[in-house]
């Protein structure tokens, strides 16, 4: 499955794009987005994205959960969506 990260600063018009273009390609995606700033740039995203393939009759779905990963060697706890469509 594909992987998007995102953080605080990313524009979520161009995650949507990113995330529409997998989602099209291998039908479904993952988000990881560590901080409340990076989850707000990526639930948008999620958003903007259901118009880009809405008109290709895809409805997005969006599963969250928790997830471990490392950083400079540093355990961090992150927020994963998977997207998906229905």
């Amino acid at each position: 499955m594909e992987v998007l990260k995102v953080s605080s600063k990313s524009n979520p018009n161009s995650v949507a794009g990113a995330l529409a273009g997998v989602l099209r390609e291998n039908g479904e995606a993952e988000i990881q987005a560590i901080g409340a700033g990076a989850l707000n740039q990526a639930i948008k995203a999620v958003a903007i994205a259901r118009g880009f393939v809405a008109p290709s009759g895809m409805d997005l779905v969006c599963v969250p959960a928790f997830t471990d990963i490392n950083i400079d060697g540093e355990e961090r706890t992150a927020i994963k969506l998977i997207v998906n469509s229905r």
